[in-house]
């Protein structure tokens, strides 16, 4: 029996010793979730895009804190708050958190087409360039692209680009779908009047009408006019909470009450259902609190940097205007590829992003600030040499 006990003791030794190692473990771990929740220890400045937000302290408490439920079963109080909220900032019955911008735009697709259905958009969309070829992958839809100016069409080129009905081998037009802001059209804001214009186009056809609203918060700082005001024409609109928002994740569509009801299903086949997601609502609910109006800052800042950008030799601003937070350059004039004055760039501590053989694109959010702004531009121009 004495060598048993003795066995025994030893191995609860091991495994005391083991339990001490994991609790220094578990709080080394815990030391450095925190130092990440108040610090962003990148080691470089990043214009790549404004999805490379992190959330900020503010943010982590508010989602470490949520009141959360089953949201399948629709007992998620803050995931329903969001949700109730967006609802009621685009103007619309109601609406659905969903864990990308994408799902957004491709539920939207399947709930409004079916097989055999054309999609009225630009070519440099995002739902037509971004997104895999979802519309027609699962919703059976084909996209016909229009004329525009950066993004924006008329409500002419809708008119001109609607098949007739009466043709049985043609594809059925159904909807006309535009971006707010658009992003290969340089951050450009539909107006008011463009959008009314091709509204009544779509009206006058009988076309379902869906913003993509990815930068919908920008647009709407830019230009002083409500997200309800802006949606008030469309079917289906969404917005984008892991941009310049700030979020981990996220975005929220919303339409009518059938709509949305359509849209769960859609939701539970593309896998987009989950549970407890008041932990990411939270982080939308204080986004909207705490990071909309500041969306300005980033405006300003990219203002900035396409001044000190176009002043750099060889460097051209591909859009006269810079009206949110996107900035596009052309390195043609300088004899050097868009990826090679990517990476010298990244050696300077600056990231910006190759959007083509010759085409660079900086965006700025809430992690970078305006002395960031001065030092990108010098690190720009010490990568044209």
């Amino acid at each position: 029996m004495l060598p048993r006990r003795a066995d025994k003791g030893a191995a609860t030794l091991r495994w005391v010793r083991y339990h001490a190692r994991m609790v220094q473990l578990v709080s080394t771990l815990a030391i450095g979730i925190r130092t990440m929740s108040t610090a962003h220890p990148r080691a470089f400045i990043d214009l790549f895009s404004d999805t490379m937000t992190r959330p900020s302290p503010g943010m982590r408490k508010a989602m470490a804190e949520a009141e959360v439920g089953d949201e399948q079963r629709g007992e998620d109080p803050t995931t329903n708050a969001l949700q109730e909220r967006v609802a009621a900032l685009l103007g619309k019955e109601a609406a659905m958190f969903l864990p990308s911008g994408t799902m957004c735009n491709q539920i939207a697709v399947a709930v409004h087409c079916r097989s055999g259905d054309e999609i009225i958009a630009t070519d440099n969309s995002h739902l037509f360039t971004f997104e895999g070829a979802g519309g027609a992958a699962i919703a059976g839809a084909q996209g016909r692209s229009v004329p525009h100016e950066q993004g924006i069409f008329t409500g002419a080129a809708v008119h001109a680009a609607v098949r007739d009905p009466t043709m049985r081998h043609s594809p059925r037009s159904r909807m006309v779908a535009i971006e707010q802001t658009q992003n290969l059209g340089g951050g450009a804001v539909w107006s008011e009047a463009q959008i009314a214009d091709v509204a009544k186009a779509a009206q006058a056809h009988a076309l379902i009408l869906h913003m993509d609203g990815a930068r919908l918060p920008n647009a709407v700082v830019a230009s002083g006019v409500s997200a309800a005001k802006m949606c008030a024409a469309f079917d289906s609109a969404w917005l984008d909470l892991s941009k310049g928002l700030g979020c981990p994740i996220g975005g929220v569509l919303a339409g009518s009450k059938d709509f949305i009801a359509e849209a769960w299903r859609w939701k539970h086949r593309l896998g987009g259902a989950l549970r407890q997601s008041g932990i990411l609502a939270a982080a939308g609910l204080y986004a909207l609190d705490h990071n909309w109006e500041r969306l300005a800052e980033d405006h300003a800042n990219a203002q900035r940097f396409a001044v000190l950008a176009g002043a750099v030799k060889g460097i051209k601003l591909m859009f006269a205007k810079t009206a949110t937070n996107l900035v596009f350059l052309d390195t043609t004039g300088t004899g050097k590829s868009a990826k090679e004055i990517s990476e010298a760039c990244l050696r300077h501590g600056v990231r910006i992003g190759a959007m083509g053989p010759t085409r660079l694109r900086a965006v700025t959010h809430l992690d970078v600030q305006a002395a960031d702004i001065e030092t990108a531009a010098k690190a720009l121009r010490a990568a044209v040499g």
